[in-house]
């Protein structure tokens, strides 16, 4: 059972010894399981833990270590590992074959006191009959003399003391406290006894020592001794065995092996749940990076497309101009055959001179629209290239701000990435080194200073990324006028057969009303009356007054519809039929939706495939299209 499912209220500090019995009877009970496969063992509340197998002494180490306080973590969680560590001592003995307790030294036994030398400590020689000459008794008073005389024996200091009383002096050599100081102290004594001057030939010879220096160790009989030396003895040091120096520091050495033992369990505990977290970032941040690559990659393969359709775009625009010219020359040619055809025909009754002179004035008209259209195609020609050139550099700078972006921020992501592993790098820093260490603690600071350096340089990154964006918004309002002058540059180019259009929402289509006129009146009559109904019906459109619309509601939401039992709308249904009806529905829904208030066509660039307004791209896409098959051909 996971540590998890537990109930999430936690427990004060003072609550721990009360706490720890219940968890430690769910464990005897099997509620927690700590025996894993293989024979290995687990820590029932560690589950998210990245280490799960323990032998029996790792996981007891373990729980005592969480027992006895660690710094991260709640009081709750600390009964239940002392719970832990009491059932692997009291239940699971048996696991092994002597429960040893993390890197905890035995003490060090006291032996019994034999009859061993009691030594002035810290280690200190002795040196008497210091007998001074008159002409070198300041050199033989003075402590600098004695230094130099014993420095292969490295003495810290020495003390010099004259008793009036005695004709000779006598000096104390002190040594370092350290082993190496009492073998310092040994070989001074050694070196004394070696000249058979040492401490029982001072005593044989006390009486008539003659002139020279007697030394050795001091011990138990000069420290109590009388005169200025002994007192300098009792007050400096103090008398001790060698076997309990060497108990002392054994027992020193074991207290600071055990405090160590408990840092580094609670350093490798935090070490395991940093690395857990290292390691998840870590696969966080890579994910993001193969997401990002996959974003690039679909970008630059959209681009390209985009490109591909622009060009097959313009070159399709270019062919239907051509056609549209031809066309229009055509028509113009046929307009001429029948102004000379009409020339040509007599009027036999004053009716039909009526209506030649209509035809006439009509044809007349129609040529010189056409002249018109002929000069404004050539300067919507000029327009067009004009407007493509420029679309295309906007296009160009529009995509250049996108990479620009781009490359902001994969740097920006960078930095991040950089951050976070510097961020994980110095918490590993301050958990692996020991804080007196200099070395350390100069590489944590270079660390911190290059995390306040990268975090400069991302706040520097994240300014121009906002410059960057205000400028692409620029550019997007740039667009939307291009938009406009698109459509003005765009007018009377496209023709009916052209992808993109020019289409005036509210226009009447003049093709059904033709239709139903030439099933009723001849081919050149149908004209006629065709155009006269379309212009009638457009009139009646533009009337603010007339408003053939109803409101509706559909699941509860107001809609507006056409009222199909409108008296006009009626009408005209049972007079000229159901297509003639429709296209005027159509218009007066279109007019309803762009220029409710106005009631009057306006222009709109429109996909004529698909049926919807173009979009700008579209647009764009089709002119280059155009203009490259023009110039092929020229060239």
């Amino acid at each position: 059972m996971d540590y998890s499912s537990e109930e999430e209220s936690d427990i004060s500090e003072s609550e721990i010894n009360d706490y720890k019995d219940k968890p430690y009877e769910q464990l005897r009970e099997g509620k927690y399981k700590v025996k894993g496969p293989n024979g290995t063992l687990r820590c029932p509340f560690c589950a998210g833990k990245k280490k799960q197998d323990y032998k029996f002494k790792d996981l007891f180490q373990h729980a005592s270590g969480v027992g006895k306080g660690s710094a991260n973590r709640s009081a709750k969680q600390k009964a239940n590992h002392i719970a832990l560590a009491i059932y692997l001592e009291n239940d699971l003995a048996s696991e092994a074959d002597q429960i040893q307790r993390p890197l905890l030294p035995t003490p060090v036994a006291p032996q019994e006191k034999q009859e061993e030398d009691l030594y002035v400590w810290p280690w200190t020689g002795i040196v008497v009959n210091i007998v001074s000459q008159p002409k070198d008794g300041k050199d033989l008073l003075d402590s600098r003399y004695w230094l130099r005389k014993f420095s292969k024996y490295k003495p810290s200091e020495v003390h010099t003391f004259l008793n009036e009383e005695e004709p000779a002096a006598c000096a104390v050599v002190c040594f370092s406290k350290d082993w190496s100081g009492f073998g310092n102290a040994t070989d001074f004594e050694k070196m004394f006894e070696t000249d058979c001057h040492g401490k029982k030939d001072w005593n044989a010879r006390k009486q008539l020592p003659g002139s020279s220096i007697y030394g050795w160790c001091a011990r138990a009989d000069d420290y109590h001794s009388q005169g200025p030396m002994g007192m300098f003895l009792r007050e400096e040091g103090k008398l001790r065995t060698v076997s309990d120096i060497v108990q002392e520091a054994a027992q020193n050495r074991n207290d600071v092996v055990a405090s160590l033992a408990n840092k580094i369990d609670m350093t490798n505990e935090n070490l395991d749940e940093l690395r857990y977290k290292y390691n998840e970032n870590t696969m966080s941040l890579s994910r993001m990076l193969e997401e990002k690559d996959k974003l690039h990659n679909d970008f630059v393969e959209e681009t390209r497309k985009m490109q591909r359709t622009a060009r097959d775009n313009v070159r399709r625009i270019l062919d239907e101009q051509e056609k549209l010219n031809y066309e229009l020359e055509s028509k113009k040619r046929k307009l001429d055959s029948w102004s000379k055809e009409l020339n040509k025909r007599e009027a036999l009754t004053e009716r039909e001179r009526q209506k030649l002179d209509e035809d006439k004035k009509k044809n007349d008209q129609r040529n010189n629209s056409l002249h018109l259209a002929s000069v404004e195609q050539k300067k919507a020609d000029e327009n067009v290239l004009r407007l493509v050139e420029e679309q295309k550099r906007e296009k160009e700078d529009a995509l250049n701000k996108i990479l620009e972006l781009e490359k902001q921020l994969d740097a920006k992501q960078k930095l991040e990435m950089e951050i976070e592993e510097i961020k994980g790098k110095l918490e590993v820093m301050k958990h692996l080194g020991d804080q007196d260490d200099d070395a350390v603690q100069k590489k944590i600071k270079e660390m911190n200073d290059e995390l306040e350096e990268k975090v400069d340089e991302l706040e520097d990154l994240e300014s121009l990324n906002q410059t960057l964006i205000t400028k692409e918004r620029q550019s997007n309002d740039e667009l939307q006028k291009a938009r406009k002058e698109l459509i003005a540059g765009l007018r009377g180019m496209l023709d009916v057969r052209s992808l993109i259009q020019i289409k005036r929402m509210g226009d009447l289509d003049y093709k059904p009303f033709y239709n139903v006129c030439k099933e009723r009146f001849s081919d050149e009559e149908a004209q006629v009356q065709a155009s006269t109904l379309c212009s009638l019906w457009q009139d009646n459109l533009t009337k603010t007054d007339w408003h053939p619309f109803k409101i509706i509601t559909v699941d509860g939401n107001a809609q507006e519809i056409i009222n199909e039992e409108d008296e006009k709308l009626w009408n005209l249904k049972e007079e000229w039929g159901h297509e003639i009806y429709e296209c005027v529905v159509t218009a007066l829904k279109e007019l309803n939706e762009y220029n409710p208030s106005g009631r009057y066509a306006v222009s709109e660039l429109w996909n004529v495939k698909e049926g919807r307004k173009a979009t700008l791209k579209e647009v764009i896409s089709y002119i280059l299209s155009k203009i490259k098959t023009l110039k092929r051909k020229r060239t």
